[in-house]
């Protein structure tokens, strides 16, 4: 009997951790594409890249523009949410609360281009996004400037300056305690309204969870640019956490 209870034991050990490497190997991301405002084109480009990047990279991707699935229960499954491209009010108050119950329970938030286009009558999620938009210009090439080289999303670059073609937002709002990862360099382009100093994508620790944000990816030709795809996968490992 002494044995055979033993044997019991060292199953449920053995399931036990099996679940748990399953759990650890494959984290599992949603990403969220309502819009009320604009809606980006490449956001059907965005889907395909980001499956394709979890393929690659052993994480899960469920895709959807259904808000209904912001509740307590549902978001549990999910190790980060991606805001990709949404604009407008999105969220109604059950939704937001559930949501920022994820937040604060260690969830990650990963906002890309126009997720700072969202929400602007909810303060709690422009603090989480980092910024709100403001304006742009029409789409150039412009001095990337990489300020921070330890990152996930920025440990790979080589030089500290990257070209990039993309729709170059003006921010408001931007909160304080954002880290810098890439600003941009207003001198190469036409159009810049945040001065010397002008973040474009970031990363902080914000109630309970994890943040990234990076602007680019509003051109189909983003989400097959091997730098970027990059970048975000940084991004994304960040918001995961371990």
């Amino acid at each position: 009997m002494k044995n055979l209870f033993s044997i019991c034991l060292l199953i449920i050990i053995a399931s036990f951790f099996q679940s748990y490497t399953i759990a650890k190997k494959d984290p599992k991301i949603l990403v969220f594409s309502k819009t009320k405002g604009y809606r980006h084109a490449s956001i059907e480009k965005g889907k395909i890249a980001l499956i394709k990047l979890g393929a690659e990279h052993n994480f899960l991707v469920d895709t959807t523009k259904n808000s209904a699935l912001f509740t307590e229960d549902n978001l549990k499954k999910y190790a980060a949410v991606i805001f990709l491209s949404t604009t407008g009010d999105v969220l109604d108050d059950k939704q937001q609360a559930a949501f920022e119950k994820y937040i604060q329970a260690g969830g990650g938030y990963v906002g890309v281009h126009a997720a700072t286009d969202t929400e602007y009558d909810w303060p709690w999620y422009g603090k989480l996004a980092g910024a709100y938009f403001l304006s742009h210009p029409e789409q150039q090439n412009a001095r990337f400037v990489i300020k921070d080289k330890k990152h996930p999303s920025t440990k790979f670059f080589t030089d500290s300056v990257w070209m990039h073609r993309d729709e170059l937002y003006n921010f408001k709002n931007i909160n304080p305690n954002i880290k810098v990862l890439i600003t941009i360099d207003e001198s190469s382009y036409k159009g810049g309204k945040n001065g010397n100093f002008h973040p474009f994508s970031w990363y902080h620790d914000f109630d309970g969870g994890r943040s990234f944000y990076t602007s680019m990816g509003h051109t189909d030709e983003c989400w097959i640019d091997n730098l970027f795809l990059k970048h975000l996968y940084g991004g994304i490992k960040y918001a995961i956490g371990k």
